[in-house]
């Protein structure tokens, strides 16, 4: 079901905060004056959902329920097995201030599991002035065997490619929500915070890309409301703005979200337009503003922060991983003591895995494990960013976490593992094997990479041979940064498990759903 509600920019007004009439009478948020014959008269001013609803981490019982006011005001959603909201229950959420520029979240449960939920999302503002209902649907984690969809991918306005309305937007959204998923992955690269966007773009074969524009995408994100703002950007698009609300999301992040390939330590190149070049900096109002926008919630998190386990009923639990934050800098990555996940995130992952009952474990990594990315940002060309480091020979650098959560899904015997990444702008099928591999402890396994949703198109990458991975398939554009303009090397990915045989069905679809790809999967017996 649509939302009904008109997005607006981030950012609490200053009229929103302190409004005056012409005689000079200072109002109170949520008020408006109105001309009487006698004076100005006070009204309630009705608050305003500004940027849809979203609904995030899926449970049993239940779902993250997200939502942005105007003004201040309580969050309010109810809950019902049907549109008519006939017998609903009420869940009281959070006050929605400035403090977290309007944002907010309430956990609803006590539903019932495996079911299809309606929800209505309300606003109450101060002396009782409601907002316009917005509406959505999602789905509660079953508790028995049962079909499962998901789908799979990242990178949203990247590369100068912003919302098209030549193209009635970001229509890859729509394609997904026509898929009717149980959850969606979104992989990373939410926003392109380093990314500004001009109202027209003259693409090389001379066709011209035109964006609506925003201030806060107008140059690089570098205080929090201009990270807020790239958020509420892209929300302004209807295709996503639906999307969010019929379809419960698993969000990590990657490096766009704070500026493209950061680290902790790093500086911003001085030719890129910012005045604070301290990526540390950034990345805290970068983390600020993607806690405030997405629908998640950091106390769920292991760390406090993104990464954490969904258990999807007794055939999926999916780990969601976080291989920015904990990350070493970019450099030739070779030491011996490399870092991608941390040390408490290499251990959780492997306890995680080995003690998960489920028939699949999907891990969803925001970097490839094999393809070669380089930083691109440095000049000499011999620093990376992920994982692999262009030596096809044993585990060195980020290479030494990788080699040590694969051999332990071996020595205790995990089955059912499957990667799914975005990150790189292409889509791709890779299967590993130690038969292939410099290193040889660890079982056969498939990672599939899928994207961009809407951003440049790139690839393909060079393949490290260190865990010995094939391309399988590769859909990769002939040119690099290839515009929207062309969906074909537009990507999401899809996963399905039939809930009878335990089979699992990967498809990877270009922006208009159209299956490039499928490989099916054997569960363990």
């Amino acid at each position: 079901m649509a939302p009904h509600s008109t997005p607006r920019q981030s950012g609490f007004s200053r009229r929103t905060l302190l409004r005056s009439t012409a005689a000079g009478l200072v109002i109170a948020p949520g008020l408006v004056a109105c001309s009487k014959d006698n004076g100005p008269a006070l009204v309630r001013q009705r608050p305003t959902l500004t940027h849809g609803v979203a609904v995030g981490d899926p449970r049993s019982d239940g779902a993250l329920i997200w939502a942005r006011s105007d003004q201040p005001a309580k969050l309010i959603v109810e809950t019902a097995a049907t549109e008519s909201f006939t017998d609903a229950k009420r869940f009281e959420g959070p006050m929605l201030t400035p403090d977290s520029d309007g944002t907010g979240r309430v956990r609803v449960n006590g539903l019932p599991a495996g079911s299809q939920v309606h929800y209505r999302v309300t606003l109450e503002g101060d002396g009782g002035a409601t907002s316009e209902a917005v509406t959505g649907v999602f789905r509660t984690v079953p508790t028995a065997a049962s079909d499962i969809s998901l789908l799979w991918s990242g990178d949203v306005v990247g590369q100068g490619y912003g919302i098209n309305p030549d193209l009635g937007g970001m229509k890859i959204f729509s394609a997904m929500a026509a898929r009717d998923p149980h959850f969606f992955i979104h992989s990373g690269d939410s926003i392109y915070a380093d990314g500004p966007l001009k109202e027209s773009v003259t693409l090389p074969d001379g066709r011209i890309w035109r964006n609506t524009v925003s201030p806060a995408k107008s140059a690089v994100a570098q205080t929090l409301d201009q990270f807020r703002g790239n958020y509420a950007y892209n929300l302004t698009d209807e295709n996503y703005r639906r999307f969010n609300s019929t379809v419960a999301q698993i969000v990590q992040w990657d490096d766009h979200e704070t500026v493209n390939n950061w680290y902790h330590g790093g500086q911003v190149a001085e030719s890129k337009g910012y005045t604070e070049r301290s990526m540390d900096t950034l990345a805290t109002r970068s983390w600020q503003a993607f806690h405030e926008w997405m629908p998640l919630e950091p106390k769920e998190a292991v760390d406090g922060r993104l990464y954490r386990k969904i258990s999807y009923g007794p055939l999926l639990d999916v780990f969601v991983l976080d291989m920015r934050a904990y990350k070493d800098k970019n450099n030739e990555n070779r030491s011996a003591d490399g870092k991608i996940f941390g040390a408490a995130q290499t251990q959780w992952l492997i306890e995680g895995l080995r003690d998960s009952k489920a028939t699949w474990k999907i891990v969803a990594n925001d970097l490839p494990l094999g393809l070669v990315v380089k930083d691109g940002e440095q000049k000499d060309r011999t620093a990376f960013e992920g994982p692999a480091n262009a030596d096809p020979g044993l585990p060195s650098g980020r290479e030494v976490e990788i080699a040590r959560v694969l051999g332990a899904i071996k020595s205790n015997k995990v089955s059912g593992v499957v990667w799914l990444t975005a990150d790189v702008h292409y889509t791709a099928a890779h299967h590993y094997s130690p038969e292939r591999a410099a290193f040889k402890d660890f079982d056969e396994f498939w990672e599939f990479v899928s994207g961009p949703l809407n951003a440049g198109a790139f690839g393909p990458n060079d393949l490290d041979g260190t865990f010995g991975p094939e391309a399988v398939f590769v859909h990769a554009p002939p040119t690099q940064n290839a515009s929207p303009l062309d969906g074909a090397f537009q990507h999401f990915g899809e996963v399905r498990i039939d809930g009878k045989s335990r089979e699992l069905t990967v498809n990877l679809c270009d922006a208009t759903g159209n299956v490039l790809f499928t490989q099916r999967l054997s569960p363990a017996h």
